[in-house]
């Protein structure tokens, strides 16, 4: 929805309401860290994944890839109404990582969905929604994007 990507820019201009505003992707208004957790732990609303998807516009296959669900699973998360707590925590990682690559592009998310689908010298070649099925994966993507926020152009 194009208002939680309006939400997400204005965060990015004025200033966050905290370290957690990127759930705005999910469609997630509480940015308070035990709600946050709560949420997780009962499991997201299988709606959740369906915002994330119309918010970014990544392919919904992709997106299955990013977060680890097979299409079958989500088949039947869909049918059940509801992610299980560890797809609801990698459906939180999703949405930190392409906040911050939305955020690299000044809210342009075009721009940040065309380079995370893109092969990055940085990551030997790799495409960061590849690298980024994986905790570990998500992290070298993060910094990143951290080094090229700094202007450390590796």
């Amino acid at each position: 929805m194009a208002q939680d990507l309006d939400i997400l820019r204005g965060f990015l201009s004025r200033g966050t309401p905290g370290p957690h505003y990127y759930v705005v992707l999910l469609g997630l208004h509480t940015y308070d860290l035990p709600d946050l957790l709560r949420s997780v732990q009962r499991g997201f609303a299988f709606g959740v994944l369906e915002r994330l998807h119309r918010n970014v516009a990544i392919d919904i296959d992709d997106l299955s890839d990013l977060v680890q669900i097979s299409q079958r699973t989500l088949t039947r998360r869909r049918k059940e109404g509801r992610f299980l707590p560890e797809e609801s925590d990698r459906l939180v990682r999703a949405s930190r990582l392409l906040a911050k690559a939305i955020e690299l592009f000044e809210g342009d998310a075009d721009s940040a969905r065309g380079w995370l689908s893109s092969p990055q010298v940085a990551l030997g070649g790799a495409v960061p929604l590849e690298v980024a099925k994986t905790e570990l994966g998500v992290r070298e993507v993060e910094a990143l994007i951290g080094r090229l926020e700094h202007g450390v152009f590796s």
